[in-house]
């Protein structure tokens, strides 16, 4: 049975697509089979695992109602539905569509049997876009920096949650959030995840993703970071963070 992952924060910077590639990549290393969905128009996702932009058959058409869903090999066990710029105009233009919160998830219901995981970056706003993420989604993760301002704006991200609960897919919930950027050896960085860990209790990952530049440089090779560097912190933070996905349900 597919699990569907929504990965979202609406603060911009908090390593949202690099989390979603890298969890994607993890879990398919763990003999997952993964599709990643890139529905951010600005297309990072996309970038980051080396394909062009320009791909006929992408999210946006397929939002159009111009193509099905033909995900992309990116390499055994990790597939990938691509985004292009184009996608910005999506909300204005399905804004007048009946049951338009709905779209993706009538997309993804014909291929999701073929998948263990189908994880989701959303856009950085909680727009028609991200709704209809959280509505085809069983689960939502959300990175947070260990920065002071990481929990301001949670609570408006919450509120989508629950209304999403209440109104389109009572199903949802929040599987939990992980620290990203993370410095053992910041006083701050520690005392930031002690508060995020008092707000989530037990939805807070073990794992943190360390400060890495290998986290960094990989997408500039259209690589993930197991590709890119299976010895840099990276990977290793982010295959502990895959393992703890799979065991904390």
């Amino acid at each position: 049975m597919s699990n569907i992952i929504s990965i979202s924060n609406h603060k911009g910077g908090v390593g949202k697509t690099t989390s979603a590639v890298n969890i994607g990549a993890g879990l398919s290393i763990l003999k997952k089979k993964v599709l990643l969905i890139d529905l951010d128009p600005q297309a990072n996702l996309t970038q980051s695992l080396g394909v062009r932009e320009d791909e006929e058959n992408n999210i946006y058409t397929a939002i159009r109602g111009e193509y099905k869903l033909e995900p992309i090999e990116i390499m055994k066990n990790l597939h990938l539905v691509p985004s292009t710029l184009d996608l910005s105009g999506a909300e204005v233009e399905l804004s007048t569509e009946t049951g338009r919160e709905y779209i993706l998830k009538e997309l993804i219901d014909p291929i999701k049997s073929n998948y263990d995981y189908i994880i989701i970056d959303s856009p950085p706003s909680l727009g028609l876009l991200t709704i209809n993420a959280f509505t085809a989604s069983d689960e939502i993760l959300i990175p947070l920096q260990a920065q002071y301002l990481a929990l301001q704006g949670l609570s408006k991200l919450v509120e989508i949650v629950e209304k999403i609960k209440k109104r389109l897919n009572k199903d949802l919930k929040i599987r939990g959030v992980f620290i990203t950027q993370y410095d053992s050896r910041k006083v701050l960085n520690r005392n930031v995840v002690e508060t995020i860990e008092t707000h989530f209790k037990n939805r807070v990952f073990k794992t943190k993703i360390r400060d890495n530049v290998s986290l960094a440089e990989a997408p500039t090779q259209g690589l993930d970071i197991f590709r890119y560097n299976a010895k840099s912190n990276g990977a290793i933070d982010y295959l502990s963070l895959s393992k703890e996905i799979l065991k904390k349900k």
